[in-house]
């Protein structure tokens, strides 16, 4: 944890407060601090919970959608996403109920203290309708409600008009909008009681779970826009202008957020561990379409794709940015977009042609799987690449470019931000 104490030390990008520790409280036991456990209560682990598994959730929602059709309202990845949903309001709940009625606020204060984290108090809530609690907790019960709202909205236009044609319906973009909330108030409540932390082992215990939700919500961002960065589109401009606009904001959060050197590709790194997981486990269940007409032949569960090649990129950027951290300004940022779309350029167009070539037709790269629906004339069962011109990729890249140093940019800012949030 060298580069954390440097961090704090040196850098104003985090904007993390070096944190001077605590002594517990007289007869207290001093365990919690040399290990950091207690510094997770349960509500943080739920915050945890409800992002991975409503990242779950979704993908096993499309995979049924791609392999099985529409099935029922209760169908197991609906329920998945639902108990997110609800695990995102408990643990708004139990951190929210007792900050506004003040029974445990005492005992919670004395937890805080044995675990190393700074009592949180009135200062570290906030006030909303009356209630005060954590703005993560807020902000989960929000998306959390959201999602909810838009269960019966969906099924609605479900039995409306039937099997939806794109991922972005709109009861689908009520969902994301409830689901992306979800991730930021989980990353809003764990920075919040990261940046109180008052002793190394508790920033320990806390700051891999920031990266792993890190890493979460940039699932949730590359799902909301799959349509446009499957395969056929690798080698179009449109691809790299989505990719450059969702990912770099999400890793640079990740080092100002926890102040950690790789920070970034390591949440790259969860969400390609996520993406595999599921590639090399959803076609080991066995599932049969139920509706027509049924034009390629499915017996399991429809994988996601292989997970774009963003850790390099992610290594590159956070190398690039640990070096500037006393140099911010616009060089930086600049440099920084630049850096992420060559390298991810340089690794992701060739292993794209790899993905449309016979090597790729197998478990492990998991390029032989289509939807039942899907018709062969479509360029995805032909492994082709759908035609740009010249002209159309060099000015889709010029605005990629663009993109990726206007999402550095803001990363740097919504990094910033969380470094400094106790709320």
């Amino acid at each position: 944890m060298g580069d954390t104490a440097d961090r704090a030390r040196s850098t104003p990008l985090a904007g993390v407060e070096a944190a001077r520790p605590r002594q517990p409280a007289a007869g207290r036991s001093s365990t919690a601090l040399a290990t950091g456990r207690a510094a997770i209560g349960w509500p943080l682990w739920c915050a945890l919970a409800s992002s991975l598994t409503v990242a779950l959730g979704v993908h096993w929602d499309i995979a049924w959608h791609r392999s099985i059709g529409r099935d029922s309202f209760w169908s197991p990845p609906h329920i998945a996403i639902y108990a997110a949903a609800l695990l995102a309001a408990l643990s708004a709940l139990a951190q929210t109920l007792p900050a506004t009625f003040g029974r445990e606020r005492a005992r919670r204060a004395a937890d805080d203290e044995v675990a190393g984290i700074e009592p949180a108090g009135r200062s570290a809530n906030v006030g909303v309708l009356g209630f005060r609690g954590p703005l993560g907790g807020f902000i989960s019960a929000w998306g959390g409600v959201t999602m909810l709202a838009s269960a019966p909205f969906d099924d609605w236009w479900h039995n409306a008009y039937g099997l939806d044609v794109k991922i972005l319906s709109p009861p689908h973009v009520v969902l994301a909008l409830g689901i992306v909330c979800l991730h930021l108030g989980a990353l809003v409540m764990l920075v919040g009681a990261l940046n109180r932390s008052a002793s190394p082992a508790a920033r320990r215990s806390i700051e891999p779970l920031v990266l792993v939700v890190g890493g979460m919500l940039l699932i949730a961002l590359m799902t909301l826009f799959m349509e446009k960065t499957v395969r056929v589109f690798m080698h179009a401009g449109s691809f790299y202008l989505v990719v450059g606009l969702c990912t770099p904001v999400v890793l640079v959060a990740m080092e100002g957020a926890t102040g950690r050197r790789w920070a970034g590709t390591t949440s790259a790194a969860c969400y390609s561990l996520f993406l595999l997981a599921l590639l090399w486990t959803f076609p080991l269940v066995s599932a049969h379409p139920k509706l027509g007409p049924v034009l390629s032949p499915v017996s399991c569960l429809i994988p996601p794709e292989f997970p774009l090649l963003l850790l390099p990129a992610a290594a590159a950027l956070d190398a690039w940015m640990w070096r500037r951290r006393a140099r911010p300004g616009l060089p930086t940022v600049l440099v920084g977009g630049g850096l992420f779309l060559v390298v991810f350029l340089a690794a992701q167009w060739p292993f794209a042609s790899f993905l449309m070539s016979p090597s790729a037709r197998d478990y492990f790269w998991g390029a032989k799987y289509f939807d039942f629906a899907m018709p062969s004339t479509f360029h995805y069962r032909r492994y082709l690449f759908l035609d740009e011109s010249r002209g159309d990729l060099w000015g889709g890249l010029a605005l990629a470019l663009a993109g990726a140093v206007a999402s550095v940019a803001a990363g740097r800012g919504v990094g910033g931000w969380l470094g400094r949030v106790r709320r």
